[in-house]
């Protein structure tokens, strides 16, 4: 059987690449950190990757962000700065005899004194067992582990793993840095982009953060004759065959318009509300954005003020899903109407809120053990389960323990409004706040 060849260094492409036959965006690849757009919080000044530059010293890191934002050619570039040979997998093409040979290589580096950066595309790809084998080499300093993930690393990665590595997050493009972008783009192909100002705002909002898609499309409309007549935003559409973002006659893109549909409902104006939602399903807009974020206003916005709040933007979802257009569109409107109306609430936001920073603040502070299971006889035996009280059998069904950390304070994270159904939630903390203090004195 054929021995399949071990993991390269990268190197550069050589004098005899022709390089115009690579992809713009591969072509427009920044050759230094200090020309990566869009990441200035973790490239300049004191950021942190900055600072580990500056110190000639590279920690593990897992760079998290949404597609074309730069993860790929930051790490190349990192590797660049501080000496490191830099090798790259993808965990979807890459397996354990993969990983094998890329420690085996590094190994084999370092014992002569050359320290290799390895580069996991997609990392949250790999399984737990296979995350578990990069520890021995990330701890013994045989690889410096840079992973790149799209997803939650607090979800897709071993808390193992991510201990022993700093997560930065890496920002979606902004318009200015896209349109930097395009700007490096017109100069490289020596020619403007064939579009009108507004069509060339569509271009970028078509991009949503993703430049290595921007960079497509531009290479698309760069391929048109030169001396061809500049695209309107109708004409764009029809070039790249991708639908326009949504732009009423004054340029507003659905982003301002959505933002303008929730203002209006925190504030609730429920006829400007219905404006706004009416001016985006004229535009083109797909409903189901629109319901995502009556969703997201529901338990934002409006919480426990009206419980129904939620239920009524979820059937509105559903009602859509059934009838579809234009039928569905009035569900959508029902509850906009409903959601402009209800009383207004951000007080389990932010609680939830509060609570986070509380478990930033306090680590990894243990349950106290008396609410914890003890399925194991030495679990028993170490406390486990010790002198729980089973509410239902306490008087009230309330035993009054303590279900905070030992050695954490307690605190009050979600402080009710006097408005809707939270004047009633305020009454049963109240309640359970007595009881909590009576036990206590007793």
């Amino acid at each position: 059987m054929k021995r399949k060849a071990s993991p390269k260094v990268d190197a550069a492409p050589g004098l005899f690449v022709e390089t115009a036959k690579r992809p713009l965006a591969d072509r427009l690849r920044p050759m230094r950190l200090d020309e990566v757009v869009g990441q200035d919080h973790l490239l300049k000044g004191d950021a942190p990757l900055a600072r580990m530059v500056s110190g000639g010293h590279l920690a593990s890191i897992i760079l998290w962000g949404p597609p074309g934002c730069g993860k790929t050619t930051i790490a190349r570039l990192l590797a660049e700065a501080v000496d490191l040979d830099f090798v790259q997998l993808s965990a979807v093409f890459s397996g354990v005899a993969d990983l094998r040979e890329a420690f085996a290589a590094a190994r084999d580096r370092h014992v002569v004194g050359r320290s290799t950066l390895l580069f996991v595309d997609e990392i949250h790809r790999f399984n737990r067992a296979q995350q578990d084998g990069f520890l021995p080499y990330v701890e013994d300093g045989t690889v410096t582990l840079v992973g790149a993930t799209t997803e939650n690393p607090s979800f897709e990665l071993n808390g193992a793993l991510l201990s022993r590595c700093q997560v930065l997050v890496l920002k979606r493009l902004d318009d200015a840095a896209l349109e930097m972008l395009l700007e490096r783009a017109e100069i490289m192909m020596e020619r403007k982009l064939p579009l009108i100002p507004e069509a060339r705002q569509a271009l970028i909002a078509m991009a949503d953060g993703d430049g290595r898609y921007l960079l497509n499309l531009a290479e698309e409309l760069l391929q048109r004759p030169k001396d061809a007549v500049p695209l309107d935003t109708a004409g764009l559409v029809n070039a790249v065959q991708r639908r326009a973002p949504l732009y009423d006659k004054a340029q507003e893109g659905h982003y301002n318009l959505i933002s303008a549909l929730h203002k209006s409902l925190r504030g609730s104006d429920t006829d400007a509300a219905l404006y706004w939602l009416a001016r985006m399903l004229a535009g083109g807009e797909d409903p189901l954005y629109i319901v995502r974020r009556l969703v997201r206003f529901a338990v934002e916005d409006i919480g426990l003020a009206d419980p129904q709040a939620i239920v009524q933007a979820l059937a509105a979802k559903d009602t859509y899903d059934f009838l579809g257009s234009p039928e569905g569109e009035l569900a959508i409107a029902q509850a906009v109407v409903y959601l402009g109306t209800a009383p207004k609430s951000n007080a389990a936001y932010t609680a939830f809120g509060a609570a986070k920073r509380a478990a930033d603040e306090t680590g990894s502070l243990m349950p106290p053990k008396h609410i914890l299971n003890a399925p194991t006889k030495l679990m028993k035996q170490l406390g486990y389960g010790k002198d729980y009280a089973y509410d239902h059998d306490s008087e009230d069904g309330f035993s009054g323990q303590n279900y905070f950390p030992d050695g954490m304070a307690r605190r009050q994270f979600y402080q009710p409004v006097e408005r809707g159904f939270e004047r009633e939630i305020q009454k049963r903390l109240e309640y359970w706040a007595r009881l909590r203090e009576q036990k206590a004195e007793s």
